[in-house]
């Protein structure tokens, strides 16, 4: 499986800041440790151009971005101080899905180990998230007419709000998100269709819940490629989580949604999305759960959950 990384996914936030950014080159020196991933299979993005963030993305944001100058409000909601670096990274990771979705397209699946940065607006960031790297994806796709239909599968334990008001109006793409009905994002949007959780919602039941939804969105979007964003906040003792998964209902949940989805012949893309386990390490660990399920599903070695 191919899969996009750059050394420069991380980024110093300094050592108070909550954001783990160490996880991905753990993550990344994980799968090759692990045999996971191969390091001829591993894609370097460059930085994505304005032009092709353009196409979800104000100018006057990108402008903003580009020249430094958020505010300290515009900081605030988006919980990281703007540099440089940064601003590199979020358009690396941004390039890094758009391969991850080239090569989903021609293999069958495909990964970023970043990505998921569904609280980005058009015109603003907020929650981490700086770009929506998913929707610049699927923008660029269009333009190109790779692929006119999507289905995005957000299992991060927050809605993704951000994803969801940029395709509120937009029947081709279909939104489905699974998420904490009392954590983060206080003001939710409205996704194609939305599953509200309950604090402590345990593996059973997030797995029965999944099951009732995932199958009808698949035949309701019709896609041409699924975007899979697979946040381990779900996972009992994140930081800002408030759910009662295990790391075994963790794998589960990552065989069903890659079988149920390849088993219907549809190219899918895995992006990280959240995790804030007691660790970076730990968050790299849970990381690696939906890479060892797609070597499985692929080799076939997987039933249905």
């Amino acid at each position: 499986m191919r899969v996009s990384f750059h050394p420069d996914y991380r980024v110093d936030l300094g050592p108070s800041h909550p954001f783990p950014m160490g996880k991905y080159p753990l993550l990344h020196q994980l799968l090759l440790e692990r045999g996971l991933i191969l390091p001829e299979n591993v894609m370097r993005p460059e930085e994505a151009q304005l032009t092709m963030l353009g196409r979800v993305h104000t100018p006057e944001y990108l402008q903003k971005l580009t020249d430094g100058l958020l505010s300290e409000k515009e900081i605030r909601v988006l919980g990281l101080r703007w540099s440089a670096s940064l601003w590199r990274r979020s358009r690396l990771a941004s390039q890094g899905t758009y391969l991850a979705a080239l090569a989903a397209l021609s293999d069958g699946l495909a990964a970023n180990l970043a990505g998921g940065t569904h609280h980005a607006f058009a015109d603003h960031g907020e929650g981490f998230c700086v770009l929506n790297d998913v929707a610049i994806s699927i923008a660029s796709l269009r333009a190109q007419k790779l692929a006119s239909r999507f289905l995005i599968v957000d299992l991060d334990v927050h809605q993704g709000n951000g994803t969801a008001a940029i395709f509120q109006n937009d029947s081709s793409v279909f939104t489905l998100s699974l998420h904490g009905a009392r954590n983060y994002p206080a003001q939710k949007a409205s996704s194609s269709l939305d599953v509200p959780l309950n604090d402590g919602t345990t593996d059973i039941e997030y797995l029965q819940a999944l099951a009732q939804v995932l199958p009808g969105a698949l035949a309701a979007a019709r896609p041409d490629l699924v975007f899979y964003l697979a946040g381990v906040d779900v996972v009992a003792g994140d930081r800002y989580g408030r759910l009662a998964m295990t790391s075994q209902g963790l794998l589960a949940r990552e065989r069903y949604v890659l079988k149920t989805v390849r088993d219907q012949d549809v190219p899918l893309v895995i992006t990280l999305a959240g995790g804030y386990a007691a660790t970076p390490l730990a968050t790299a660990q849970l990381h690696s759960h939906v890479f060892e399920a797609a070597i499985e599903v692929e080799c076939g070695a997987v039933n249905k959950v």
